[in-house]
């Protein structure tokens, strides 16, 4: 069954530059029981999952702060924490900090106008059972990868890529500047949406792949080693007045390969869109 995850609010942070000054690094390690799925919430830094064949949650994230000065140091220590939990089948790794926004809907999102004098940057590595359903986050200075992992997927980018390769389950990978791989090493069984700004958009599926596609890319071009048949324009408003009616379709190419399937959904803005046998 396909992972619903809360609507995260409006992720902002805009880009700064730290003056020349101080630099500490530490490395935190976690191991948790068996999880049904991770989520990971980073703000800085990258984050790599790896699937193996044990039952524990493996954490190791090197902790990377720089600042101002000595006294920012001593604030950042101070103000920004990992905090780790585990509840209701859950492992979560949150970076918490003065730049967090606590929604009224109970999600959370992140402000930054430079004025703290200090930036934090945790990159992740986690190995975790390979059945594991998981959502990742990051925004700067960090790639997203996921390896050898079969459960359902949300994972969301700024400012970096997203590659998942032998990977199974449904879901989304979503990114802003940079590049979206996925390669399946079974497909997905339930709606999956792909979609990037500025980037290209990279997807491998097994060869008896049957699904249904929605694709819209505005400047990039779109090509594939699948059979495709088109499927007819839908339709997304019916206006009429004075026994006259007025439709009105959406911007996506609907495709067919195989007999169809799940609805698979691919937006790209600026670069190509490949669809092809896994490799």
């Amino acid at each position: 069954m396909k992972v619903r995850v809360p609507v995260v609010c409006l992720l902002c942070l805009a880009p700064f530059a730290l003056q020349a000054g101080v630099e500490e690094k530490q490395t935190i390690q976690k191991t948790l029981p068996a999880a049904q799925r991770l989520e990971v919430d980073d703000i800085w830094g990258s984050i790599r999952v790896s699937g193996y064949d044990g039952n524990e949650v493996r954490m190791t994230a090197t902790e990377t702060i720089r600042a101002d000065s000595p006294s920012k140091l001593a604030d950042a220590k101070r103000d920004v924490k990992l905090d780790v939990s585990q509840k209701d089948g859950t492992v979560r790794f949150y970076v918490d900090g003065p730049f967090r926004d606590h929604c009224k809907d109970g999600s959370h999102g992140a402000h930054w106008d430079g004025n703290l004098g200090y930036e934090p940057k945790y990159d992740f590595e986690i190995k975790v059972p390979r059945h594991i359903a998981y959502e990742l986050r990051t925004v700067n200075e960090g790639g997203i990868h996921v390896e050898g992992v079969s459960g359902d997927f949300e994972v969301h980018n700024v400012n970096g890529s997203i590659e998942m390769r032998n990977v199974a389950g449904s879901g989304t990978a979503r990114t802003v500047n940079g590049p979206v791989t996925v390669v399946f090493s079974a497909n997905p069984k339930a709606a999956s949406t792909f979609a990037s700004i500025n980037g290209a958009i990279d997807l491998g599926f097994q060869p008896e792949l049957s699904a249904d596609f929605r694709i819209k890319t505005f400047n990039g071009g779109v090509f594939t080693d699948f059979d495709m048949t088109s499927l007819p324009m839908r339709l997304v408003s019916n206006e009429g007045s004075a026994g006259h009616q007025r439709f009105k379709s959406d911007a996506y190419t609907s495709t067919r390969v195989g007999h169809g399937g799940p609805g698979i959904q691919i937006d790209g803005f600026n670069g190509e869109i490949r669809i092809h046998h896994a490799k």
